[in-house]
């Protein structure tokens, strides 16, 4: 069809239109309509899209497209107030949640050491997205517990990348696991190198004769340039596209053209967003409800119990009061959008299997639908403790 692209993208943003202005009025949050748009256009659900490698494109591009946003909103000065909680918390979280879910995997399933750790792996990450957006709309950004919160779900978003690479080398891809981690850091050194230079001495001066010509449609053709520029170099490299447009957006945050750069792709955001999170949705199979609802309802208490107890270990490792190691576990005890990237590596590398992958789907939309009710009232969790311990005691 000679505008079958076009007509796809009518398609998606038509449904995705109709479904988030039935969610609004059902107060439901955008994201998950984005989400049940994903599912209703599923090639599962209904023949439109027939191709399942075409809503593999669109998810991949919707996952470079969202890595870029991050890396361009990345901010060391922001990082640097809220580090102790960063690289304290951040760490403790991902570390706990690791240990915990490959630890009673193992035990409980007997899978390979290695199957194990990927679910961990999984596991690892929150919805930046979704908690984010909740806690801005409920003016809880600055309250103790919201500060730890975007502490650990920024450490989340900068190990994204480390837990892709590391994924080929832990299912034996490449082949001797020593060679193959050697060959990672090499090609990470270089491609440090490489953006370096391009930070320091190439980039600013491109974007600075840019500014030149004054045009801001030029800038904005120039910043796609770079970005595909350097998502292209990572590739050729043998690491991702998704790394590359972090990388780009790291870049170009710390010129001196970021918030220009911020302000020109602000509008293009949400539609990132919507792009990445429809793309999810068309890879879930609806059937899997008929086929595996006790596993599903099983994996949701097993990943809400897990990433609830990380979290508040995370914040009592570093001497905080129960109140905000309760609101703080309890708000990131859901699966990350990234998750889903990790899960389609894990299914091409076979850590994962094909039935698996499709429960890990339904678990993982689930617990994003419940998140905003859950972070919107996670200050009340530690009364409602307290009034039943003293009950009971």
């Amino acid at each position: 069809m000679e505008h079958h692209i076009l007509l796809n993208i009518c398609a998606i943003f038509g449904v995705a239109t109709a479904v988030v202005i039935i969610c609004r009025f059902l107060r439901i949050r955008y994201i998950i309509g984005y989400l049940i748009t994903g599912v209703l256009l599923s090639p599962n659900t209904t023949g439109y899209f027939a191709d399942m490698g075409e809503v593999d494109v669109y998810a991949e591009i919707g996952v470079i497209l969202l890595l870029f946003t991050i890396g361009l909103e990345f901010s060391f000065d922001k990082l640097k107030k809220i580090k102790h909680y960063v690289l304290g918390g951040g760490s403790a979280q991902v570390f706990f949640t690791i240990i915990i879910t490959a630890g009673l995997i193992w035990l409980t399933m007997r899978p390979s050491w290695e199957e194990s750790v990927f679910w961990g792996f999984l596991y690892a990450l929150s919805s930046t997205a979704i908690v984010i957006k909740t806690l801005q709309d409920s003016n809880k950004i600055v309250t103790p517990h919201g500060k730890f919160i975007l502490a650990v779900l920024l450490f989340q978003d900068i190990m994204i990348v480390p837990l892709m690479l590391f994924t080929p080398i832990i299912a034996g891809v490449g082949g001797d696991s020593f060679t193959a981690f050697g060959w990672l850091l090499g090609k990470l050194v270089l491609m440090g190198g490489i953006s370096y230079v391009l930070a320091r001495f190439v980039i600013p001066y491109f974007l600075k004769y840019v500014m030149k010509i004054q045009s801001q449609e030029v800038f904005l053709i120039a910043l796609i340039f770079i970005v595909t520029g350097i998502a292209l170099l990572t590739e050729q490299l043998g690491l991702s596209l998704a790394l590359g447009a972090f990388i780009a957006g790291l870049i170009i945050a710390e010129t001196d053209y970021d918030h220009m750069a911020i302000s020109c792709f602000l509008p293009f955001r949400y539609v990132f967003m919507s792009f990445f999170f429809i793309s999810m949705g068309m890879l879930l199979n609806y059937e899997i409800f008929l086929t595996d609802f006790g596993w599903i309802v099983f994996w949701i208490l097993f990943a809400f119990a897990v990433k609830a107890i990380a979290g508040i270990l995370a914040v009592k490792v570093l001497g905080l009061e129960w109140k905000t190691a309760l609101a703080v576990g309890f708000s990131i005890a859901q699966i990350g959008e990234f998750s889903f990237v990790l899960a389609q590596s894990g299914l091409k590398y076979e850590l994962i299997s094909a039935n698996n992958y499709q429960i890990f789907l339904a678990v993982s939309i689930i617990l994003m639908s419940v998140t905003p009710f859950i972070v919107t009232n996670a200050e009340k969790i530690h009364p409602t403790v307290i009034k039943l311990i003293t009950k009971n005691g």
